[in-house]
């Protein structure tokens, strides 16, 4: 397979490695005490199952998933009406995402 430049699709590793390029802001919620409901949402979006996209919404006192959607493309429709759902529940001081 080298030989011939082929290889297997599957994820390779370190995907999420910093480009060198690219500017780097500091987390700031980093040692922020969460210490009472709605005080932070968070949102993120991963791969399952080959090509179907979850997206959450968690509450980071609760742990509780706020809202979550499923979605076969990353168009952004599915995401935007995920974060309409959560907030009709929902009034975080701080929504972070990726």
């Amino acid at each position: 397979m080298q030989v011939m430049g082929l290889e297997a699709i599957y994820p390779k590793s370190r995907l999420s490695a910093a480009n060198k390029e690219h500017r780097k802001f500091p987390y700031l919620l980093r040692n922020l005490s969460i210490v009472r409901p709605d005080q932070e949402l968070s949102s993120d979006i991963r791969l399952r199952h080959g090509f179907v996209y979850l997206a959450t919404i968690m509450n980071w006192f609760s742990r509780y998933v706020v809202s979550w959607s499923l979605s076969i493309t990353l168009d952004a429709d599915f995401c935007v009406e995920m974060r309409k759902d959560a907030l009709t529940t929902a009034r975080p001081e701080i929504f972070n995402s990726d």
